[in-house]
């Protein structure tokens, strides 16, 4: 990969920290899995936007490990980060972790790999990078 490139990818990673709270668990007290997916294509998707600064969509995912159950009352933070870069697209990994409010404690419990497509104006496929 050349300068450019590296430097995109380093100034489009991701960081978002969200509290694990009762609404968005499932009947074990844990982050209910759709959740954990749907935040990890959220900071996906802003990740891919602010490398390519290009209309993206989500064509697949890909390997989602959840290693860790996530309790309710702990934070998370998701970090994603362009791993590959194509024509028209580019993989985002994405990997949550949890930390106790009160100790300090991380660890990783989540990783999933997204792939994005630039579209145009007609939704159809476009470079991804001028």
């Amino acid at each position: 990969m050349n300068n450019h490139i590296e430097e995109r990818i380093k100034k489009s990673e991701t960081h978002i920290f969200k509290a694990v709270f009762p609404n968005t668990t499932n009947h074990y007290d844990t982050l209910f899995g759709g959740t954990a997916l749907q935040l990890m294509d959220e900071a996906s998707f802003i990740c891919a936007t602010r490398f390519s600064r290009k209309k993206v969509v989500t064509v697949s995912t890909d390997k989602i490990d959840f290693t860790k159950p996530i309790p309710q009352g702990t934070l998370v933070e998701l970090i994603a980060h362009v791993t590959k870069v194509g024509r028209t697209s580019c993989v985002v990994q994405v990997d949550i972790f949890m930390e106790n409010m009160y100790e300090d404690v991380r660890e990783k419990a989540v990783t999933g790999i997204f792939t994005f497509v630039a579209v145009d104006d007609h939704k159809n496929p476009t470079p991804i990078m001028d």
